[in-house]
């Protein structure tokens, strides 16, 4: 039987209400939740300063990073994103904003993108599936 570890971080707190794991690490390979830029988000709104795509990309990419490191990886260790944006005309800042988190990776992991009606609160535009391997790493990936 393969191990599991429900992984959790600071930077990605489990909600007290939650009926989900925000991360579970079986065997080497982590799978997360999607993620949001939630309460960032919420709370940058009440302040009449909506974070936009690319801020909320960051935050949510922030917040895989904190789970893989608390798993013990790295952002290299990224090979999937489900992308799912509720405006695809935010798709240049979201590839922006990963740009930015990858940047000197030199491969990106594979990804999709794609519009949804909404999310979970109106304030939010964009979640993020991840998936990561601990026994992988993509800035040594070898080009076909």
């Amino acid at each position: 039987m393969t191990a599991v570890r429900r992984i959790r971080a600071a930077g990605a707190p489990d909600l007290p209400t939650a009926t989900w794991s925000n991360a579970l690490l079986v065997g080497e390979e982590l799978v997360m939740s999607g993620m949001t830029g939630h309460p960032a988000t919420r709370q940058a709104a009440e302040r009449g300063e909506p974070l936009d795509a690319y801020a909320q990309t960051l935050v949510v990419l922030g917040k895989v990073k904190a789970l893989l490191e608390a798993a013990g990886g790295h952002i290299g260790n990224i090979y999937k994103l489900n992308v799912y944006v509720t405006r695809i005309a935010d798709k240049d800042e979201v590839g922006r904003a990963r740009r930015d988190f990858f940047a000197g990776q030199g491969t990106f992991p594979a990804s999709t993108l794609v519009e949804v009606s909404g999310l979970v609160f109106p304030e939010l535009v964009v979640e993020i599936d991840a998936w990561a391997r601990l026994d992988i790493d993509l800035a040594a990936c070898n080009e076909a």
